[in-house]
């Protein structure tokens, strides 16, 4: 074990060791690697893709360095990329909901700690589950900006980490916190809607590639039908 994490030491930087167990850190829990193991795995398996491909194709000694690049950077994208896509939609998704309550919640005269713990026992989902962890580090001795500062290495999502740079800014400096949640939450129903809109937008561009897949060969089909089968007798 100890001389495969030398090898991979070496063959990967430092650099790119840290940027992927940053990546594999805001994956939550969609991973199943550490750092060390995804890049073992990764230069493992290639390899193993790489002599498969050489032995048992024909031209073997040709397609097996562009199979095995192709699946170097598939895996890559399959275990990060698109799982870190989809999880920033859920919690973008998750977030609406989530900030509405917790605004409520401040309506009602709690403080930002105290709303925290009530949205999280009421909110059942993944963004709910970050800020449960803000709260059980504060209750380890950390601050609310110390705790909020980790949630932001947690989540890759451009605007949840705005959202909570917004909260660590309005808690330093006393700003309205319920003003930020508000122009927050415009943000994230505007955002959905362009999202809905864009989706509506999609459905001819989708309906013609139909057409043209299915539509369109059985109508010529039905109009050279009758002229091929007398040819054909």
């Amino acid at each position: 074990m100890k001389n495969k994490t030398r090898l991979i030491q070496k063959i990967y930087s430092r650099k790119d060791i840290k940027l992927i167990e940053q990546e594999l850190l805001c994956l939550g829990k969609d991973t199943k690697y550490d750092a060390l193991s995804f890049c073992t795995v990764r230069l493992f398996t290639t390899i193993a893709v790489f002599i498969l491909v050489l032995l048992f194709s024909k031209h073997g000694y040709i397609f097996a360095p562009f199979v095995a690049f192709g699946y170097y950077y598939l895996f890559y994208y399959l275990n990060i990329t698109r799982k870190l896509n989809l999880r920033n939609k859920r919690l973008e998704h998750e977030a609406l909901y989530f900030f509405e309550i917790l605004s409520l919640t401040l309506e009602s005269g709690r403080n930002l700690n105290n709303a925290l713990k009530v949205t999280c026992e009421n909110v059942d989902s993944e963004i709910s589950l970050e800020f449960k962890q803000v709260l059980s580090e504060m209750d380890f001795g950390k601050t609310l900006i110390e705790a909020l500062s980790d949630m932001k290495k947690r989540v890759s999502s451009d605007i949840i980490n705005n959202i909570i740079l917004n909260l660590i800014q309005t808690s330093q400096f006393g700003n309205s916190i319920l003003d930020t949640l508000y122009i927050e939450i415009d943000f994230l129903r505007e955002k959905q809607v362009l999202e809905v809109k864009e989706q509506i937008n999609k459905i001819p561009n989708k309906v013609s590639i139909i057409s043209v897949i299915f539509v369109v060969p059985l109508i010529i089909i039905l109009i050279l039908g009758p002229y091929l089968i007398e040819f054909i007798g």
